[in-house]
């Protein structure tokens, strides 16, 4: 089945409000990290819409009785549900919250998020296509994804994850100096080790190069990994460890530098990589997952093999040596994330969920 096939149109029509209920991670106020469904939960209530939301909990046995315990207690201020679905044990909580929805009668909305869902299916095929076969309808933000899960369901549709682009100031970088920023979560799946390793090649020819490394421990003992790597290369005074910060300050943290390091491992549609693009930084990136398919090597980023310090080093010098490079990647990252802005994507959101129960939209 070909991709566009099964790829949203940009819908400007208007639907009546829906009462939804959005399952997910909502942890912002915990751990730092604001998801894609709370965007979208607020995104929906700012425009007029009543939205119940599930769940705020971190840990992961006490995030399922409240999402599944949500979903049946609030069953009369809700018509429908958007359920994000994710591998692992996050999985579980999906498919228990939609077998409580099966029993209330209500629709849902799957969307599929990670980049190791692939994996996972293969792992449990009856699984997750018995789940996906359940649904009214299944959105996801990547191409990636949208062709890896369509052997498990058919009726898969792109709805790409989106941003405010208003809340993001962007900045033309002919010439980017040698200050790199790092912005994700300290997991291992993101490998931030990898970071202070490839700032060590590139002072080797910008003795004043800095690294700027934004975002919340995930306990897994990849912060303490980092800085252990930061301390043997002796970076202690180039290497800026900031943690979590709100979405609110993701704009003005990014534009202390003007080149994005993205280390990842394993990846779908990276947040963090689109705010980058929306800034204006330069993008070096690892060509994994979901990458490729939402940037052009060589027009809006750079791509490099994973765990690759040289490569990645290599690529940031370029930025730094060719102006024409650098133009092209700062200006056309900004043109590629504007079709992701909210009041282009929003609209795609109401209708399908609309759509999954029924409602007719009104015409302006």
């Amino acid at each position: 089945m070909s991709t566009d096939s099964v790829t949203m149109s940009n819908y400007r029509e208007e639907v009546s409000p829906v009462p939804v209920l959005v399952v997910g991670n909502l942890l912002s106020k915990s751990n730092g990290v604001r998801s894609v469904c709370e965007d979208l939960s607020w995104q929906l209530e700012r425009s007029g819409w009543d939205v119940v939301k599930t769940s705020t909990y971190l840990g992961r046995f006490r995030r399922l009785v409240d999402m599944v315990s949500t979903t049946f207690r609030y069953r009369n201020q809700y018509q429908v549900a958007q359920v994000n679905v994710y591998s692992g044990f996050a999985f579980v909580w999906a498919e228990a919250v939609c077998w409580t929805l099966r029993r209330l009668s209500k629709p849902y909305v799957l969307t599929l998020h990670g980049g190791n869902l692939p994996s996972f299916a293969k792992r449990w095929p009856g699984r997750v296509q018995a789940l996906l076969g359940s649904a009214k309808y299944v959105t996801t933000p990547s191409h990636y994804l949208l062709e890896q899960m369509s052997s498990y369901c058919e009726r898969i549709e792109k709805l790409p994850n989106a941003l405010d682009l208003s809340q993001y100031e962007y900045r033309y970088r002919p010439t980017p100096s040698p200050k790199l920023v790092w912005l994700r979560s300290f997991h291992r799946i993101y490998n931030p080790a990898l970071a202070p390793k490839v700032l060590f090649e590139v002072l080797r020819e910008f003795p004043e190069a800095e690294l700027t490394m934004i975002g919340p421990d995930r306990g897994d003992g990849s912060l303490q990994e980092t800085k252990a790597a930061v301390s043997e290369l002796g970076l202690d005074s180039r290497v800026h460890l900031v943690g979590g910060v709100a979405k609110s300050e993701v704009s003005r943290w990014l534009n202390v530098g003007d080149i994005l390091l993205n280390t990842t491992d394993f990846d779908n549609t990276p947040i963090s990589l689109m705010e980058a693009m929306a800034c204006g930084l330069c993008v070096v990136t690892t060509n994994v997952g979901g990458i490729p398919y939402l940037v052009q090597n060589e027009q809006n980023a750079l791509m490099v093999p994973p765990n690759d310090a040289p490569s990645m080093s290599a690529a940031v010098l370029r930025c730094l040596r060719d102006r024409q490079l650098a133009s092209q990647l700062s200006r056309h990252g900004r043109e590629t994330v504007e079709k992701f802005d909210w009041p282009v994507v929003l609209p795609q959101w109401k209708s399908v969920l609309a759509r999954a129960c029924d409602k007719p939209k009104h015409h302006n």
